[in-house]
């Protein structure tokens, strides 16, 4: 298959054309203000230096476009919350542990109506099917589009969360809903706030892919889009538009899993230096661990599926202070090529240090002959012990581990460092989160709790349910492969419970592509 990845990263957009499982080109331009017409100029670039007539079967793109709108408050729309949860709760009401600016932009209303189910999985209260009825037309009255439904203890049983879901589509017909329990595991808060955060973003998320559309278009590409997720793994665009919290780390990940199909390596501490943060995350078996633990997205706790990664202000593009002899956290960004010493600014960046050092051969030299030898080392020496205090905080032991250091600017990682057995680069690394995108595969995750059945049961009962979601979501039956697998017993809970985890993945299906390009094709003769 002939593929093209694409990421767009804080300061630069990278582009690679894969065909038969080899990288044949790469391109890195600067990320440009509105996002997509950096995409189409990636796209045209890499036409350019590669050959893109033969056709290309996938376009697959990464993107911290949602992740960013939370961070700066921006293009966040109103969300209406509906937790079915009473007479429980009602003292901490959504968006209760909420940033005040950040839930002023998103809270559309608050409803609390009687249902849900207890911890074993019986039912805690009745179902009001009038009030949610009500409620809906409220809702519809307001003209609110976005609306959360969130019920007590709806990863055991959801059904409460589909009964109201379906209300809501009744009475509001062109209503936006987001189920919590489709997001986020126990934890009634941490759920529901993963849920606001998705609803809020979708008319984002419609834009962006629709903006990405129109740069596929503007190039003449007819190829599917997809979109990569947290996870390493990619979504249909439609998909990827329904949830795009599922897309906030995507970048990072798309680094790691580059790292791991450039190096070869299915174990292994992974830092993509870029050039605003340098990312940290560990391998196993070939894709990043995900966090176990709440994740805090722009000051509000969330529990959904996100790589458990570390994040520095360490990147090509950081300031750098030469009198202090610290780097970063703030950089230029995607003005590097304007502002870095090299280029004819005016500012010390991590780039500039590079190029006095001699570690990479950029811009002019000559414009950085003034800083002294002691100040380069002293940059570098700070450096050696960021990089080296974060790869501690990834590790899951004493021992050392191998480090792949991939992103634009890995000129500042060290061939050795403590706690490292050894440092490996690989070709094309500088665009490891573009090739990660466009190698991506599709997965399918269950983290349930079951009742009643035998361990090897819930595991099976899990797998098959995985499996399920992942053709559904495009993989290709014959092509899935059991990723991680864990089982916790439950103490507190009767009938043999225990909560189990399954992740599998697969290739996208051809024949999931070939009608999707049909598709377009076909809408395209009729518009």
């Amino acid at each position: 298959m002939r593929r093209i990845g694409i990421d767009v990263g804080g300061t630069n957009t990278d582009a690679v054309l894969i065909d038969d499982a080899k990288v044949v080109q790469g391109v890195k331009v600067a990320t440009t203000a509105d996002v997509t017409s950096g995409v189409a100029t990636a796209i045209e670039a890499l036409h350019l230096s590669a050959n893109l007539a033969a056709g290309i079967d996938a376009l697959m793109i990464g993107t911290t476009h949602f992740i960013n709108a939370v961070v700066q408050r921006r293009h966040l729309t109103k969300v209406a919350v509906i937790r079915i949860a009473l007479p429980a709760t009602s003292s901490l009401p959504p968006f209760t542990d909420w940033p005040a600016g950040l839930a002023e932009l998103a809270n559309g209303g608050v409803w609390q109506i009687e249902g849900g189910h207890d911890y074993d999985g019986r039912r805690f209260a009745t179902l009001d099917i009038a009030a949610a009825r009500q409620i809906a037309r409220e809702i519809r009255n307001r003209a609110q589009k976005y609306v959360v439904v969130n019920a007590l203890f709806s990863p055991l049983d959801p059904s409460d969360e589909k009964v109201v879901a379906a209300i809501l589509r009744e009475e509001i017909p062109d209503v936006s809903v987001t189920c919590a329990h489709l997001l986020g595991g126990i934890g009634l808060l941490e759920r529901e706030n993963a849920a606001i955060l998705n609803a809020s973003l979708i008319a984002l998320a419609e834009e962006t892919i629709t903006a990405f559309e129109h740069a596929k278009s503007k190039v003449g590409l007819n190829a599917p889009l997809f979109v990569t997720q947290n996870d390493g793994t990619v979504a249909e665009a439609s998909r990827a538009a329904a949830y795009p919290v599922f897309s906030f780390a995507s970048g990072a990940t798309n680094s790691m899993r580059g790292a791991a199909y450039l190096s070869g390596l299915k174990e292994a501490v992974v830092v993509d230096v870029g050039g605003t943060t340098a990312d940290f995350g560990h391998l196993r078996n070939g894709f990043p661990r995900e966090a176990n633990a709440v994740v805090h997205i722009g000051g509000v706790r969330t529990l959904f599926r996100m790589p458990d990664l570390v994040s520095i202000g360490l990147g090509g593009g950081s300031h750098v202070d030469l009198d202090a002899g610290t780097i970063g956290p703030l950089s230029v960004g995607y003005r590097l090529s304007k502002e870095a010493l090299v280029f004819g600014g005016n500012g010390v960046t991590a780039t500039d240090i590079g190029v006095a050092a001699g570690l990479i051969d950029l811009g002019d030299r000559k414009r950085v002959a003034h800083i002294t030898a002691d100040e380069v080392n002293g940059i570098l020496r700070r450096c050696k012990e960021m990089l080296e205090e974060n790869v501690d905080r990834v590790k899951t032991g004493a021992e050392d581990v191998t480090l792949i250091a991939v992103g634009g600017g890995a000129f500042l990682v060290p061939e050795e460092l403590q706690g490292v057995g050894r440092v490996v680069r690989v070709q094309h690394g500088g665009c490891a989160n573009a090739v990660g995108a466009a190698i991506a595969q599709v997965s399918g995750e269950v983290d349930q709790v079951f009742q009643g059945l035998t361990r090897d049961e819930a595991v099976a009962s899990a797998r098959k349910l995985a499996d399920t979601r992942a053709v559904e979501a495009g993989a290709e039956p014959a092509s899935l492969a059991l990723v991680e697998a864990e089982d916790t017993p439950i103490a507190y809970l009767p009938g043999n419970a225990m909560r189990v985890r399954v992740k599998v993945v697969g290739d996208i299906w051809s024949t999931r592509i070939e009608k999707t390009a049909k598709e377009k094709v076909a809408c395209q003769s009729v518009s």
